[in-house]
This record gives structure tokens, sequence and C-alpha cells, in this order.
């Protein structure tokens, strides 16, 4: 990776964005990499739109230029027509959706349907860290900044003395890869 990533993490108050934007902020400056976030909660309490910006590397502003973002990573499907500007040409999208939306050509696209597996879980607030998991896992070869292994120290330093929480978090990561390795 030369110069940085830059992530757009978008979904609906409750989908624990800043949680993922947390976790993987973490993991990059355990990487020793500089990191800015910044996010817009709206009406999150009511269920509104959250968007949160995150680089790792160095940059300058912490906001995601329009046509600068290297992935989007979107809780929910509709958040995708909402943030996509955000996306670089040939950027990243990983989304929690039970098919591939239309007019995404000349981006890399994943789906998985994290709702129906958080909910096949026992655990619907899981599906940020289902989605995480199978980014993680999908993304190997687009150049996320960081592993999966990284991933789960963090949430593991994270969630230490939360042990129900730190299982259930893992649970929920491991279930999002093994999905993507399927």
């Amino acid at each position: 990776m030369t110069g940085g990533e830059q992530l757009i993490i978008s979904g609906v108050g409750g989908q624990g964005i800043l949680f993922v934007t947390r976790i993987l902020a973490e993991t990059a400056i355990r990487n020793g990499m500089p990191v800015m976030t910044s996010e817009t909660h709206g009406m999150a309490q009511r269920g509104g739109v959250v968007i949160s910006h995150l680089k790792a590397g160095e940059f300058s502003s912490p906001l995601v230029r329009p046509g600068r973002a290297d992935g989007l990573l979107a809780m929910k499907e509709e958040n995708i027509a909402l943030h996509r500007h955000f996306l670089r040409p040939g950027g990243w999208i990983v989304a929690n959706a039970s098919r591939v939306p239309a007019g995404l050509e000349g981006h890399l696209v994943h789906v998985i349907d994290a709702d129906a597996l958080a909910l096949e879980i026992g655990s619907p607030q899981a599906v940020n860290l289902i989605l995480l998991g199978f980014a993680l896992a999908r993304l190997t070869d687009a150049g996320l900044f960081c592993s999966t292994h990284q991933v789960i120290a963090t949430i593991e330093r994270r969630l230490g003395e939360k042990g129900a929480l730190r299982a259930a978090s893992l649970k929920a990561l491991r279930l999002g890869m093994e999905r993507a390795e399927a």
C-alpha cells in the first residue's frame, strides 16, 4: 500500500458503525500508522444514517473527499447509493445485501446477507462484525491495511474484561470470515 487507505463505513444508528471504525483505527495505530476518523451521526438514535470516514496513513484532513475512498463498507444496501460517490474508480464495496445491486460496474463488489446470519446466531446486533469479518477475508488481495489476525487481537484487547461480549464479537467476526471463504 502506498500512501494509506481511505474508507467509508456506512449504515444506520444502532448498527455499530462507530465500533467498527474504532476497531479498525486501533488496529492501524497498533500497526504504526497515523489514523484520522470523522463521523456524522445524524438521527442515529432514531435509525438515521451514520457515516464514518477513516483514513489510515499520511493524510492532512479527516474527511474523505468524493471520488477518493478506496472502499465502502455498507451495513445497509440502501447506503450504497447514498455513499458510493466517495469511491475512487475501481474502489471496493462490501455490503450487507442479499444480491449485488445494479449499476456498480467498475467496482469490486462483495455482498453477504449479514442480517440473516446475525438472526441465525441469535444476535441481530452482530451485523457489523459479520460484515467486517467478511470484508477482511474477501479483501486480502485488494489491499486492506490490516489482517484478520490483527483485528482479532484488537477486539480481544478492547473487550478483554467483557468475556461474553468478547466471545460473541469474535464469533460474529469469524462467521463473516468463514462465509467469505465458502
